[in-house]
């Protein structure tokens, strides 16, 4: 069977297409990782929502131990039917055997050593780290295929790779980080106004003027120029730390209701 690891923050903009075909009707298993990240009502709603596709779903954080147990579960839950037939036919099969495919940056070296039980596998704070593909034995009961974590060369729909860039699955460096924060500022404040204002403890005064937005961010938090410039570099990795790390809160920027607008969009 086949794993697929997304990012339970955005688990449409987080799946890569081409593999998705590649893997076509194989068993599946879709793992929402660094749930602990997300808001928890809306990763139940893409459980429910994935599970009525009839693909089986899991929510965790790889960096728990219980990790292990709860993968090596719901896969011998995934093939029981299998198990159960080859048994039939004298044929004990007791080591399940999965490929896991993801972007990068989904958490896929951090899950790949949880499993494993040791650190096989380079764990990066950057996308783009693991290289090459090996055979993993998690326990007697699974074994895992790691591969590399492969980002599609085109982006139909600019708000996956606003998404993408937003969590750090695209690299800041090769970014125009100043703008993908005014870009990121203004979905998060039509997302929840009180988002941004409780954190940065802003005026009533902001609410239709992103770069107002922003401006006030830098003064509240020091980002000063000389002759008293905002120096929007700094915001814009300030505000980015501050998601990523959760400072922010436990933020979702993909519902289930966003589905058929993005199928729209990508002519699906």
């Amino acid at each position: 069977f086949v794993t697929i690891l997304v990012d339970a923050r955005l688990p449409l903009s987080s799946q890569n297409p081409m593999l998705t075909k590649i893997v076509g009707d194989k068993p599946k298993l879709l793992i929402l990782n660094k749930a602990d990240l997300a808001d928890s009502n809306r990763t139940k709603e893409w459980r429910s929502y994935f599970e009525s596709q009839g693909i089986k779903t899991l929510a965790i954080n790889s960096k728990e131990q219980s990790t292990v147990k709860l993968v090596t579960d719901v896969a011998k839950s995934l093939m029981a039917d299998k198990i159960q037939r080859l048994r039939e036919r004298g044929i004990q099969k007791e080591t399940l055997r999965t490929m896991i495919i993801g972007i990068p940056n989904a958490g896929k070296s951090t899950l790949m050593n949880r499993l494993a039980g040791k650190k096989i596998a380079v764990v990066g704070n950057k996308p783009g780290v693991t290289k090459g593909q090996q055979w993993l034995k998690s326990n007697k009961d699974l074994e895992i295929l790691d591969t590399p974590g492969i980002l599609w060369p085109k982006f139909e729909d600019e708000r996956i790779g606003l998404h993408l860039a937003f969590t750090g699955a695209i690299k800041d460096e090769i970014m125009d980080i100043e703008n993908l924060a005014f870009r990121f500022i203004d979905e998060l404040n039509k997302r929840d106004v009180n988002i941004l204002k409780n954190r940065y403890n802003l005026s009533e005064d902001f609410y239709e003027d992103t770069l107002y937005l922003m401006d006030e961010i830098g003064r509240n938090r020091g980002a000063i120029l000389k002759k008293n410039e905002i120096d929007y570099f700094k915001v814009a990795n300030l505000v980015f730390d501050d998601f990523r790390k959760v400072k922010l809160g436990k933020i979702t920027l993909e519902t289930v209701e966003d589905i058929e607008k993005f199928e729209e969009d990508n002519g699906n």
